[in-house]
């Protein structure tokens, strides 16, 4: 198995440029998740990796060889695609089969690598049916099976499970996690506009915005210290609430005034704050925490109540205009529309943005 480097990729059609200059080092048995809004170029990125775009500019490197001109079946990758893609008239076996007969491989070599992914994915039982005997889980799961019949240096998913219902989505995602820890060395890159995926499967996530990446990090860093407004409001669910400020003392210990009039003091002492500018407060929904106390952040009125068993979403008006900010509380609560709670959070999960969207803390 191997790593996957690329050094200032670009991709243009025509005049429009997709992806601009894209530097990114995939090392072998990472599992590395492309996030972003649709556009962003995550997909083209992919296809990019496995020869099904050209590339416009740089170079792209796939366990140590140059593959800028090497065409997709030579690139030692196997790509999982939305679409399962399967032959309805063949059996599982022989759906996984078949790439390897194409190839020349021996009928006894074809036999053993079917049989361990079939193993591997929970499949042996399901050798003799026709696609239509199964469910979507266990076609998107043949799927997988084929492309690990090939042996590939590296395997490439794109959304393959946004054609799936919830319940399946979550069943498929927990095999595609047992298939990592099954295949260690193996290296994976998976492109998906579904966050949960990327922070439950991803050693890496790549967040792209306009062909550009924005952060590249763990799951849990990228929630906990984004780069910039961008990433913080794309990681996490409900998005991260964002109340314009204005700083009013700088320094390490930078005061902020947000809108509404209430005064928040930061440690940002991995950067610096300067009085006087504008600036944007970040609070993630699940960190507010209704105050009983003059000690609060915000007050506003609740607009919506959506009470979802496990947790409590609350939508309160009167802080931003025109959007509200929403809280996150556990549980269910006899909280009613019309009431006007106070908020708070504790100091060390808030974030502040300059006039740019930059994190003062991530720098």
């Amino acid at each position: 198995m191997a790593g996957l480097t690329l050094t200032n990729i670009r991709k243009t059609y025509g005049a429009v440029n997709v992806i601009h200059g894209i530097d990114l080092e995939v090392q072998q048995g990472e599992f590395v998740v492309f996030v972003g809004p649709s556009g962003c170029g995550k997909s083209t990125l992919l296809r990019m990796i496995a020869g099904l775009e050209d590339i416009t500019g740089g170079d792209m490197f796939i366990d140590g060889e140059k593959v800028n001109d090497v065409p997709p079946s030579k690139r030692g990758i196997a790509m999982v695609f939305q679409s399962y893609a399967l032959y309805p008239h063949m059996t599982v076996y022989d759906n996984m089969a078949f790439g390897m007969r194409i190839s020349g491989e021996k009928k006894e070599e074809i036999d053993r690598r079917v049989r361990s992914a079939a193993d591997i994915l929970q499949l042996t039982a399901y050798l003799e049916r026709l696609p239509k005997a199964l469910s979507g889980g266990q076609r998107q799961r043949v799927a997988i099976g084929r492309a690990i019949c090939r042996d590939p240096k590296v395997f490439l998913f794109d959304e393959p499970l946004s054609n799936l219902d919830a319940a399946l989505r979550v069943a498929t995602r927990i095999e595609i996690a047992k298939l990592k820890e099954s295949m260690p060395d193996t290296t994976m890159v998976y492109v998906t506009h579904d966050q949960v995926e990327a922070m439950t499967l991803a050693d890496r996530i790549v967040v792209l915005s306009a062909g550009r990446i924005e952060q590249v990090g763990a799951p849990l860093e990228l929630y906990e210290r984004p780069a910039n407004l961008f990433v913080a409001k794309f990681i996490g669910s409900p998005a991260m609430n964002v109340i314009p400020a204005t700083i009013t003392a700088g320094g390490a210990q930078t005061t902020v005034t947000l809108a509404g009039g209430k005064s928040v003091t930061l440690d940002i002492a991995t950067g610096t704050g300067v009085a006087g500018k504008a600036a944007s407060f970040g609070v993630r929904p699940e960190d507010l925490q209704v105050s009983g106390t003059d000690e609060f952040l915000f007050e506003g009125t609740v607009s919506i109540v959506e009470a979802l068993g496990e947790v409590t979403l609350l939508y309160i008006e009167g802080l931003v205009k025109d959007e509200p900010i929403i809280v996150k509380l556990p549980g269910t609560l006899p909280i009613k529309r019309g009431e006007t709670l106070r908020f708070t959070a504790d100091r060390a999960k808030l974030h502040l943005f300059d006039a740019a969207g930059l994190s003062y803390r991530s720098r």
